[in-house]
């Protein structure tokens, strides 16, 4: 039997592929030990997708009867094509992979045709320099860049480090190469978030070092391995308009989620509720149980913890003090939104279950001038900070060095606090985002609640993006 290319010539193919002037193919290829083109991956989409004609594995020859031999040669000659290109291609001597292999992650061993997924990081093709790409090629033109937050439709899994995606609602909806999950990881290199600096949002107060530590994690250690950027996409799906069950307020202390809190319950007694706390504390005089508190003992407080029926708990002062999940089911059941501003420790568990549904309001910390006025605010309902306060008419020698030294010291710690209230912020958004379906920076408590509020209206009215475990 005749032969060419050391190939038997009735294994060689011509191919005819139709072609639009400014669209490319899609696909990369790759030049193998041997010299040959091989395709290595058929974009999801893309021309020759559509047409069915090639496969991944495939040997490209010649283009238009010209010998290509170089990944630049072949360039070229498909550069000079207007509406059609001839290809002389050897087949692949394996059976190819098969197309559109998309994996679920509640089902990793069956496959289907497509998924959606949240971005939980920023990427740009321009910056990686492992983006597979011919000479020719340049990065913006295969991979598919995305910001924090956009939904990906993920056509293509068949790669075990390059997915292929287009943003849903982008311009066009371009088919590009991204990082797969286990990818980005081996990259990130578990690098703990408070050393990572070189993705710190820049937000005022905070304190830019360029040191990078890295991290290995430890199972006993769970609280690092939850708040490190493991989770880099989150499977979604698209759901109709639907009320939440509960709204979670995060936010340092001293951001003002107390306060809001209470005057989103004001706002709408029908509509919202919120939890009152159990305590171990003996109840005072003139104090009721079920008031502002439920009391009980520390006995059966332990034991609710060890039975995990507990969102969250802590310890002050010798008594126990804690979050009952039946307290907050309770209020789902009455017909009412749960209204928690809760420890950002329990995100992940209010994010898994489909029992509490949470829309989660990260409260960012202002500027220093407006942080002093939430101060002020909720001095004047009795809350603080500090217990060292100074009060000028109460000393009788103010012009004295002393006086003036107490009140400027007075000044310094809550200047202090100020920084450290805007520090925290900082710190907390870095290591919770991935939780966060709303980020408002509480500039103003009545904008601020306007914000929620009308968020909160926009559930019922809007399809809704949420975990895939919501829904299956």
């Amino acid at each position: 039997m005749p032969e060419e290319n050391g190939h038997p010539v009735d294994t060689i193919r011509m191919v005819g592929l139709r072609k639009k002037p400014d669209e490319p193919l899609g696909l990369t290829v790759r030049e193998d030990e041997s010299g040959y083109l091989i395709i290595a991956r058929i974009m999801a989409g893309g021309s020759i997708d559509r047409q069915g004609l090639l496969h991944v594995g495939d040997a490209i020859c010649e283009v238009n009867g010209v010998e290509v031999e170089t990944l630049k040669a072949l360039h070229e000659e498909v550069a000079k094509c207007r509406d059609s290109v001839t290809l002389k291609v050897i087949p692949a001597l394996h059976d190819p992979p098969a197309a559109n292999q998309v994996t679920s992650s509640l089902h990793p061993d069956s496959t289907k045709t497509i998924c959606y997924m949240r971005a939980l990081y920023c990427y740009d093709p321009a910056e990686d320099t492992l983006l597979p790409t011919c000479p020719t090629q340049t990065a913006t033109e295969i991979g598919l860049k995305f910001n924090k937050g956009d939904i990906l439709q993920i056509v293509d899994q068949s790669d075990p480090n390059w997915w292929q995606a287009q943003v849903v609602g982008g311009r066009g909806r371009r088919t590009g190469l991204i990082p797969s999950q286990e990818l980005e990881e081996r990259r990130k290199a578990f690098v703990r978030q408070e050393y990572d600096y070189v993705h710190k949002i820049g937000i005022c107060g905070t304190r830019i070092s360029k040191r990078k530590k890295k991290f290995m994690f430890s199972t006993k250690k769970s609280m690092d391995y939850d708040q490190a950027e493991l989770i880099l996409y989150e499977e979604v799906a698209r759901m109709p308009p639907f009320m939440r069950k509960t709204l979670v307020l995060v936010g340092t202390h001293g951001v003002g989620r107390r306060t809001l809190k209470n005057r989103i319950i004001a706002e709408d007694p029908s509509k919202f509720g919120t939890i009152i706390p159990h305590t171990s504390r003996p109840m005072r005089e003139l104090e009721e149980d079920g008031k502002a508190y439920h009391f009980t003992t520390r006995e059966a407080m332990e034991a609710d913890i060890r039975n995990h029926r507990y969102l969250e708990y802590g310890e002050l002062n010798g008594n126990l003090y804690g979050t009952k999940l039946d307290s907050i089911l309770s209020i789902i059941r009455s017909g009412k939104m749960c209204v928690l501003d809760c420890s950002p420790a329990s995100l992940k568990y209010l994010r898994s279950s489909s029992e509490m549904l949470p829309y989660v309001i990260f409260l960012a910390a202002p500027g220093m001038d407006e942080i002093k006025n939430l101060y002020n605010i909720g001095s004047a309902f009795g809350y603080s900070s500090r217990n060292l306060t100074f009060d000028r008419s109460s000393s009788i020698r103010y012009s004295s060095r002393r006086a003036r030294t107490l009140e400027s010291l007075a000044s310094l710690y809550e200047e202090d606090d100020f920084k450290r209230t805007m520090e925290e912020s900082a710190k907390l958004q870095r290591a919770y985002d991935k939780y966060f379906d709303l980020v408002i920076v509480n500039n103003d408590l009545n904008d601020t609640l306007n914000q929620i509020v009308e968020a909160v209206n926009r559930l019922a009215t809007e399809p809704q993006w949420v975990p895939v475990t919501w829904v299956y």
